[in-house]
């Protein structure tokens, strides 16, 4: 089958695919233009910080939240792809400037839906609001309401940077200020899973461990007892997190500590509420750009991981590790909503000769869960990782120097440069998915055959041990870098030259 062949193919799969998903409209009631209080008639509306509602801010009169319509509720149930028409694709060539008409005076209001879904008229000063989907990916399905203050996340924020001020750069210290702090709504799908799973394999329970052979030549051995394992069970994930933005899903990027934002998840997306752009006033937000069939690949892997992790809590027993040969996990349904959910973020852009580094702060504006990135002042960690190394030495070489482990002495400076370092910069600070997603598992079925004792083994954990494998970390990656090399191929196909599309791509 030769090129064209296969585009064909794959071509007619998207099609199939397409026509078997069920979208549904959640935008059906939704109005654009004026929103006004049923008490007062004024349109100045904003949300509560401390209830998550909104508020009229002229007789203070709250709205209940309405909550989304038409999803699929019992998740056990769910069959196929459902999809929202907010999480639809992206239309390419839709317009991000849209025309209003002002229902008081008649004017006619511009909005550039790109930056923002609100504008007030400039002749009666009356707000007017997107609410209707606009296919570029700026008005979501739903929205999760700030509800921690500003003033909250500046005092976290400030406490966070406090810990870190030792070794922080000293021209960060001198700018370091959280009156500029931005409350900003970021893009998200929220996937519910109905699933099946079946895993084999064979794990390993330690009896006992021991030492062998004499003086320096002594070495840890263990006894186990080998087992043939087998789950199988129904799961149900309920809210599934993924970024549907294209620039924070590469939580690799050198230039921006995206890992920060990723990592302050999850959300209680349970309170999501039905999209109004009035919960967007006093906040900014990012729209999203990516579309479900490249999301798809992470999502299935994220969902798996999930799923084998659910099954690590009837594997409690097998402490040297399972291995699983056999690992079967078949979606039953999917169902998919875009959404925007709240954060706190302050921001500094570290400068040093032609490298920049944005780093993050954020705080969770549902949980308070904060994390960030702080930059550091490299002269002084290495100064003092040398002196701590000297001393270890100097420890070394006295008559205390037959402490167990003297490998570790020699290398104590470089240990502190690295526990430092890691405190600062948190680089490897990420959203736990596989434990901290809903999810219900049902229908457990469980197999622990004895097959041998087994004894003398020098490894501390079984060989080939996978339970605990993270598969959907990967899986980001390879989507990110997928659609840097479309947006490379797409640009080519254009007027641009490949310097030009790479420059573009460093600039993202």
């Amino acid at each position: 089958m030769n090129n064209t062949e296969e585009t064909k193919v794959e071509e007619v799969k998207e099609e199939q695919n397409a026509s078997d998903v069920k979208i549904v409209q959640t935008d059906t009631d939704s109005k654009d233009g004026q929103t006004k209080c049923p008490k007062c008639g004024a349109t100045d509306i904003s949300t509560n910080v401390n209830t998550g509602k909104l508020r009229c801010n002229f007789c203070r009169h709250e709205f209940e939240p309405i909550k989304l319509q038409g999803m699929e509720k019992d998740l056990k149930n769910l069959k196929g792809q459902v999809m929202t028409s907010g999480a639809q694709n992206i239309v390419a060539d839709t317009k991000d400037v849209v025309t209003l008409k002002c229902s008081s005076c008649g004017a006619e209001v511009v909005i550039d839906t790109a930056s923002s879904t609100q504008a007030r008229c400039h002749w009666c000063r009356n707000k007017l609001s997107i609410n209707s989907q606009v296919q570029n990916g700026a008005v979501p399905d739903v929205v999760l309401p700030f509800t921690v203050k500003k003033n909250e996340a500046r005092t976290k924020i400030e406490a966070f940077v406090g810990k870190r001020k030792f070794y922080a750069h000293p021209k960060f210290k001198a700018e370091f200020t959280t009156e500029n702090i931005m409350g900003v709504y970021f893009p998200y799908m929220l996937v519910d899973v109905n699933s099946h799973a079946l895993f084999k394999g064979q794990g390993e329970h330690q009896i006992r461990s021991y030492s062998v052979g004499t003086g320096d030549n002594r070495e840890t051995r263990y006894d186990a007892e080998l087992y043939n394992v087998e789950r199988e069970f129904d799961l149900v994930v309920d809210g599934l997190s993924v970024e549907s933005s294209s620039d924070r899903l590469n939580t690799n990027n050198k230039e921006k500590t995206n890992n920060i934002i990723n990592s302050i998840m999850p959300f209680d997306v349970e309170n999501c509420v039905k999209y109004d752009s009035n919960y967007l006033t006093g906040y900014t937000s990012e729209k999203r750009d990516t579309n479900v069939e490249q999301l798809k690949p992470l999502v299935d892997k994220q969902a798996k991981d999930v799923a084998r992790f659910a099954a690590n809590d009837s594997l409690k027993q097998y402490d040297r590790g399972v291995a699983w040969s056999t690992q079967n996990f078949d979606i039953k349904g999917e169902q998919w909503k875009a959404a925007y959910l709240p954060v706190w973020l302050y921001s500094y852009q570290q400068v040093s000769g032609n490298k920049k580094l944005l780093h993050y702060v954020a705080v969770n504006a549902r949980t308070k869960e904060t994390m960030g990135s702080v930059p550091i002042y490299y002269p002084k960690l290495i100064l003092i990782s040398f002196l701590v190394e000297v001393v270890a030495f100097l420890f070394m070489i006295t008559a205390l120097s037959d402490v167990d482990n003297n490998w570790l002495v020699l290398v104590a400076g470089i240990i502190y440069f690295m526990v430092i370092y890691f405190k600062y910069r948190n680089t490897g600070a990420r959203h736990s998915y596989e434990t901290e997603t809903k999810k219900e598992v049902t229908n457990l079925r469980k197999v622990d055959d004895f097959v041998k004792k087994e004894t003398g083994l020098s490894n501390a954990t079984m060989r080939g041990a996978n339970n605990k494998a993270l598969d959907g970390v990967v899986a980001k990656t390879g989507v990110v870098n997928k659609m840097v090399n479309n947006d490379v191929m797409s640009a080519l196909s254009g007027d641009k030259s490949i310097t030009d599309v790479l420059k573009d791509q460093t600039k993202k």
